[in-house]
């Protein structure tokens, strides 16, 4: 049976009490963003190992020294940061590190050669690590990992993993342009259908779109039951009215709504839901002023 890890990317946009504590009464996994950027102290740390349930699972991101500035390499100050993450993942237990490089990043035969050097002389004391590559993924790259037991990080809702592995670390953004999305209900499925077909023992699900907690609590009812939770209190116009009255600005034209809206999904009825652009591309081409106004026209067109 799969073992599914459901969370976020990070804790601080956990609405209402955004504390880890909170937080891990919802999910039973997080990936710590703080570390890519930051390295905390050992007090820090140890004090998020204490704020969660002991079966609470941590995954690290390499700070981003290494990653963008130092390299996969055999290098003093890549050791470095690398020794650095590994102790912050035995602090949190955390069975996980993982890496990105950018696409800026080109591994060319010389860089590939340096990425073997420095995997294969380092320790990794129980961690695992996951490669999340941003540049072409090259074939003798994806051996690379597979020759020291790396999961490919990719994002299922655009690309699945360059070769089969017994684990799964996914980050998922979505289509929308700075994570500016939310997942559909059919997106969720097809993401677990490529969880299902890949056969793994155990997945890692980061999501990392701006409706991320949402998303990621979705996800994880599904997983458990089969069945989605709603994304709002409302079903129908009054869904539509919620979601508008968050950030909708008036005046506006049918295009700017479908731009700066369009990538929310509401609920229909209590089990089916649709993305608003949807909805707001059956509207009439004209200005708009108001949320009355766009709803009365959905309501014409649709309801």
């Amino acid at each position: 049976m799969t073992q599914y890890l459901i969370g976020t990317g990070g804790w601080a946009y956990f609405p209402r009490k955004p504390t880890l504590k909170a937080y891990s009464k919802a999910f039973n996994f997080v990936e710590v963003n703080y570390t890519f950027y930051e390295c905390p102290n050992s007090r820090t740390v140890e004090r998020w190992r204490r704020s969660v349930p002991p079966d609470f699972t941590f995954t690290v991101r390499c700070h981003q020294d290494l990653t963008h500035r130092i390299g996969l390499k055999p290098d003093h100050q890549a050791y470095a940061v690398f020794s650095q993450m590994l102790g912050i993942c035995r602090i949190l237990n955390a069975p996980f590190l993982h890496l990105l490089t950018p696409a800026n990043y080109i591994f060319n035969d010389m860089e590939i050669d340096q990425a073997r050097d420095f995997f294969s002389t380092i320790n990794l004391k129980g961690v695992r690590l996951a490669w999340e590559v941003r540049s072409r993924m090259a074939p003798k790259l994806a051996t690379i990992m597979k020759d020291f037991g790396i999961i490919h990080s990719a994002d299922l809702s655009q690309e699945e993993p360059a070769f089969k592995s017994d684990t799964i670390y996914t980050r998922l953004f979505g289509k929308g342009k700075h994570n500016i999305y939310q997942f559909t209900d059919e997106e969720l499925e097809e993401i677990d259908q490529k969880i299902v077909k890949a056969e793994a023992t155990r997945v890692l699900v980061s999501f990392h779109d701006i409706r991320m907690n949402t998303d990621a609590a979705r996800f994880k009812r599904y997983a458990e039951t089969r069945t989605f939770i709603p994304v709002t209190a409302f079903t129908g116009i009054d869904s539509v009215k919620a979601v508008l009255q968050e950030d909708a600005k008036f005046p506006s034209t049918k295009n700017q709504l479908i731009k700066h809206q369009g990538w929310k999904v509401v609920d229909l009825t209590a089990s089916k839901r649709v993305r608003l652009s949807e909805l707001l591309s059956k509207i009439p081409e004209k200005p708009y002023h108001s949320v009355q106004e766009v709803t009365k026209e959905i309501e014409d067109s649709f309801i």
